[in-house]
């Protein structure tokens, strides 16, 4: 398999800390998303929509979006897992998982960014502010949600799941945008305890092959 990724993508840190913590080598490759290489056209011809990551399996399938990544890892590797075993916790799991996928990371990504600096001649400073608006939106959200059973160490129960995977990258992005984290006790508790874990550590983006200052 090879993952096609970039160093600071939040999305494809999700998705090394998965296979990661699965125990599963891949071969790395890079798209530099702000010099525009994941507009190319033979990157275009694997995934449609222009984004990392892209995992492309020995047969030569093509898999995109990391939470559908995830989840077939989950399928084809099933321990350790990064679901919990019973219906309600793999809902709360997946729920808190697109709370940072679904809810954050889209609307303060790099080309939605770009697009308000060109087209609504946003400055740095305004762009950061917007960023740190809909970050600190979901992390609310997510702050309250660890207050309901069902938190442990983790986001949910004593072992890392998905929901930690999503997390710990959009933790990352925060303190890149200058969000408070004090706001967030939990959250930096489990962020903390997770970057104590190999296979968080290993997928940090200065750790990675392409990675620059």
């Amino acid at each position: 398999m090879k993952l096609i990724g970039y160093f600071r993508s939040s999305a494809a840190y999700r998705v090394r800390i998965a296979l990661n913590f699965k125990g599963i080598a891949v071969e790395h490759a890079s798209r530099h998303l702000r010099k525009g290489e994941q507009s190319s056209a033979d990157y275009a011809a694997l995934n449609p929509q222009k984004l990392v990551p892209a995992l492309v399996l020995d047969d030569g399938a093509v898999l995109t979006q990391s939470l559908a990544i995830m989840e077939y890892l989950e399928e084809t590797h099933p321990e350790p897992p990064l679901l919990p075993g019973d219906p309600v916790g793999r809902a709360r799991v997946r729920s808190l998982s697109l709370i940072v996928s679904a809810d954050i990371h889209p609307i303060q990504n790099l080309r939605v960014m770009a697009y308000l600096r060109q087209k609504f001649d946003q400055t740095e400073e305004s762009a950061f502010a917007w960023s740190r608006h809909w970050i600190e939106t979901g992390f609310d959200a997510y702050e309250a949600t660890l207050k309901q059973v069902g938190t442990g160490s983790f986001s949910h129960g004593d072992q890392p799941t998905m929901a930690d995977m999503c997390l710990v990258p959009q933790v990352f992005n925060a303190t890149r945008f200058k969000v408070d984290m004090k706001r967030y006790p939990t959250i930096q508790r489990i962020y903390d305890a997770c970057m104590k874990h190999p296979a968080f550590d290993a997928a940090q983006p200065s750790k990675q092959p392409d990675a620059e200052p």
